[in-house]
């Protein structure tokens, strides 16, 4: 099969190198790295970095990042790819798990070991609400519905149209695909978090989730 790793960054120019020396096995011509409207010398170093550069030249967030990656996926042939964050909250070296994985499911999952021992508490509790949400919606047992880490197929790319551009897509993928009959599934992964700033909003992104949830119990 051939996979794309796909990486939306913005304002990442501390980690993203750090992730590239991490992925050397990989060929640079299958890691797809979407800067959505940094500031910084992001796109600068993953020139340097060799690696395929699409970019926004304006922040439309995190979702419309991902729908660019996909749009070009799938343009180039791509069976499948894998999505994950360039902060380094997610290891490179479990990209295998993934493709040892890919003939068990059309979408596969990085599930965390989610536990408060391991995660702040405002992050467990959030990602427990809405994984159980995204579970009920999309008629699919979901885990971990907050993770970035994931396998997807060409397949579920061409079929399942997104409307959203931010946090809450990712969640908007898997209530659709489940619902359309994808086999979602999931790959154990590392439980890392970093002490930076999230460009999270609690309250406009709780929201919009909020609104996902209800429009799609009415389509």
């Amino acid at each position: 099969m051939r996979i794309a790793i796909i990486i939306p960054v913005y304002n990442e120019e501390s980690n993203i190198e750090k992730l590239f020396i991490k992925m050397k096995q990989f060929d640079k011509k299958d890691i797809i790295v979407v800067d959505d409207g940094s500031r910084d010398n992001t796109v600068a170093i993953v020139k340097r970095l060799g690696a395929i550069l699409l970019e926004h030249k304006i922040n439309k967030g995190k979702g419309m990042a991902h729908r660019t990656g996909f749009a070009f996926a799938v343009k180039q042939g791509y069976d499948g790819i894998i999505t994950m964050d360039g902060d380094g909250q997610h290891n490179p070296d479990e990209i295998e798990k993934f493709l040892k994985s890919v003939n068990y499911a059309d979408i596969l999952i990085g599930t965390r070991d989610m536990t408060l021992a391991n995660m702040p508490i405002d992050r467990y509790l959030t990602n427990k609400v809405t994984t159980l949400v995204v579970s009920l919606i999309a008629s699919q047992k979901v885990y971990d519905s907050q993770s970035g880490f994931r396998y997807i197929s060409s397949e579920v790319l061409k079929k399942v149209p997104l409307v959203t551009s931010r946090f809450q897509t990712e969640s908007e993928m898997l209530i659709k695909a489940g619902r359309m009959g994808f086999r979602i599934g999931r790959v154990r992964i590392s439980t890392i978090y970093k002490e930076e700033t999230s460009y999270i909003n609690p309250v406009v992104d709780t929201w919009r989730f909020i609104s996902l949830a209800v429009r799609s119990l009415f389509e």
